[in-house]
């Protein structure tokens, strides 16, 4: 498939250190206890309900993989990989080596993204923040970059709504 996009990360992250990057945080809080929320981070079949993926692999541990995929079994839309790079139950996750395809092609950008998801425990249930790292300044990551911003809030209504059938 021509448009995967495979990020070699010992190259990347030595020519990132010489760009300017910029990241995207978003936190919200919800009703739920830590362990849940991480559950519902790592397991395939909410994976599916919350972010609306046809498909979900995942293999958690350091060294495993987070994959989803969109649209067709056998012709999908899109499709995301990350490596697990860190993973602490039931507090955060960080995901690596992001290998990125869509249809429509791929990013008008090269970037080496990490992603985390943490957990905080709250009085009445938990936090979650993830925060996106390795976007490019320049315009040319602009619609990028405000679609993940749309994105994350999209998503993190989608978590809320899984929590709400699951109550």
């Amino acid at each position: 498939m021509s448009g995967f996009q495979v990020v070699d990360t010992e190259s990347k992250s030595q020519i990132n250190r010489a760009l300017e990057t910029r990241d995207h945080k978003h936190r919200e809080e919800f009703a739920v206890a830590p362990d849940a929320m991480f559950d519902a981070l790592i397991t395939p079949s909410a994976i599916r309900e919350w972010w609306g993926a046809a498909n979900a692999i995942v293999f958690p541990k350091v060294g495993g993989f987070w994959c989803a995929a969109w649209g067709d079994e056998d012709s999908p839309d899109y499709i995301t990989k990350f490596r697990i790079a860190d993973i602490e139950r039931p507090f955060r996750i960080v995901f690596t080596d992001t290998v990125y395809y869509a249809k429509s092609g791929r990013l008008p950008f090269e970037a080496d993204f990490t992603t985390m998801f943490k957990i905080d425990e709250l009085g009445f249930g938990c936090s979650l923040t993830v925060t996106q790292e390795g976007f490019p300044c320049g315009p040319e990551a602009d619609e990028h970059y405000e679609a993940c911003i749309v994105g994350w809030k999209e998503t993190f209504a989608g978590i809320r709504r899984y929590f709400e059938k699951t109550d």
